[in-house]
């Protein structure tokens, strides 16, 4: 016996199947993307020398760092002052004060630029695992409508052939 759209041979199966993608259970298992995880897990020479490069960066990208490179700078500058040349004094505020004290200071951006970005990566990975539990959700919804949808089918079905059989003048089945 031919089973209709919908039909099971064991009852009504749903007419939706929410199947989810692949790359959301490696996102899940993953998590949010953020700076600290982008470092090296590499062999003891290459994790000493991310360890090293990290505390320089950390202690030249500080503003205790930048204040102590303003007063080394500021130590020079009554000497480019009285040369009385304009050009030792310009070299001073270019090569000395700025390129050392801004040295730390946009260093210093840089990291609360990162920590904001971490933030937000993982804000947005908490609102995306909030839209992909809402689409499960919706897909069992639509399973529970389906049974109902497919449940009013068969009493459709079980209606029209009582009132066929009643026109045909057979008696009920």
């Amino acid at each position: 016996m031919a089973v209709p759209p919908g039909q099971h041979r064991d009852g009504p199966v749903s007419l939706y199947r929410h199947i989810l993608h692949p790359h959301v259970a490696r996102r899940q298992a993953a998590g949010p993307v953020i700076v600290a995880a982008q470092l090296p897990q590499g062999n003891a020479y290459t994790r000493f020398n991310t360890r090293v490069a990290i505390a320089v960066t950390r202690g030249v990208g500080s503003m205790s760092c930048a204040w102590a490179f303003a007063a080394i700078a500021l130590i020079s500058l009554p000497a480019a002052i009285a040369s009385g040349s304009v050009i030792i004094i310009v070299s001073w505020v270019a090569q000395t004060f700025l390129q050392l004290v801004l040295l730390a200071v946009i260093m210093v951006g840089q990291g609360v630029q990162a920590a904001a970005s971490d933030a937000r990566s993982a804000q947005e990975f908490g609102d995306v695992e909030a839209v992909l539990h809402g689409q499960g959700e919706q897909a069992n919804h639509l399973d529970a409508q389906d049974g109902k949808i497919l449940a009013i089918l068969a009493e459709i079905r079980e209606n029209t052939d009582l009132t066929k059989a009643l026109a045909a003048g057979k008696e009920t089945p």
